[in-house]
């Protein structure tokens, strides 16, 4: 089960954001840290202060005697260095996990909220394998066709690893609060083929009774805000830690984007809120998706997949008589 701690990606932002707080307390400019301590290269405390290099606890101490912290802080900065360098320690929480999931799991291990929109698909925390198989085929194919596919991640090994992710919804004791709005569209027949949309709805279904869990739909008619058209789909991240960054995590169609920036992610959580407020309420999107599931039931839907194994169940209240198909 994913840990309850951040990752040790996070644990680096965090720990630069803190030096670098600390520098500019001391009035000092990154030159002037360079020339006192005798390092090398500039780009070393730069690469500390943005996060993008393994801290050495040696390095951190030296910066922390330049800058004349306290103890009580010393002895924080120094724990977080620790989490910071051990990545493998991290890793074993995960028996699989390619470079592209890894980057999700980074984030939200350590979540106190997740809040997530996609315009056309149902986001990865919440996909069934039979769903998520299709997904990954299909975005395979189109790197085939382009030349770059890369034969070294096998659909069923990012299956696994998608998989993986998902038992931080219903990790005990500290399970973020999960947030999704997913477009009616996501949830169509172009989606998949009648059996795999009908098990994504059941799993829906169940994962909206988890007390951590809300869903919203949005008709596809549905007016958001002042006819305001969300161009992408993102993601928001809370952390437990309060003085962990905040994180948007904004989704094209093959590349991804992260900022901590305020004012970027101010902006999405305007979108976000416009977005809960137009979209149908939780007990009528739990509604909304028993009929769909009762639909495809009705359509000939077959209650087993062919596409894979059904994920491991979730611990759920009591539902609603209507929600018959699992």
């Amino acid at each position: 089960m994913p840990p309850a701690s951040p990752s040790p990606i996070l644990r680096r932002r965090r720990l630069g954001t803190e030096l670098r707080r600390l520098r500019e307390a001391a009035g000092l400019t990154g030159d002037q840290v360079i020339e006192r301590i005798g390092w090398a290269s500039a780009s070393k405390l730069s690469r500390l202060e943005n996060g993008r290099s393994r801290p050495d606890p040696d390095d951190v101490r030296t910066l922390l005697d330049l800058y004349g912290a306290d103890e009580v802080l010393r002895k924080e900065l120094l724990g977080i260095t620790s989490e910071a360098g051990d990545m493998r320690g991290w890793l074993k929480n995960f028996p699989v996990m390619t470079q592209q999931q890894r980057s999700w799991a980074e984030l939200e291990a350590g979540c106190a909220e997740i809040s997530e929109y996609n315009p056309v698909l149902v986001p990865g925390l919440l996909q069934t394998p039979g769903y998520a198989r299709m997904r990954i085929v299909s975005a395979r194919q189109v790197g085939e066709r382009a030349g770059d596919a890369d034969p070294a991640e096998e659909p069923e090994t990012e299956v696994k690893a998608r998989l993986a992710r998902q038992s931080l919804l219903t990790r005990e004791p500290d399970a973020p609060r999960y947030t999704a709005v997913l477009e009616e569209a996501a949830l169509g027949r172009r989606a998949g083929p009648p059996e795999v949309l009908h098990e994504q709805l059941v799993q829906l279904c169940e994962l909206a009774l988890l007390p951590n869990v809300t869903l919203h739909v949005l008709p596809r008619d549905t007016r958001v805000g002042d006819w305001y058209l969300p161009p992408t789909a993102f993601s928001l991240y809370r952390f437990a830690d309060p003085l962990d960054p905040e994180t948007v995590a904004i989704e094209g169609g093959f590349t991804d984007v992260m900022s901590t920036e305020a004012k970027t992610l101010n902006r999405y959580k305007v979108v976000f809120e416009w977005l809960c407020t137009a979209a149908l309420s939780a007990s009528d999107t739990l509604s909304w998706l028993i009929e769909a599931t009762g639909r495809l039931t009705g359509a000939g839907a077959p209650s087993t997949v062919a596409y894979g194994p059904a994920t491991a169940p979730v611990q759920r209240r009591p539902r609603p008589g209507r929600l018959t198909e699992r």
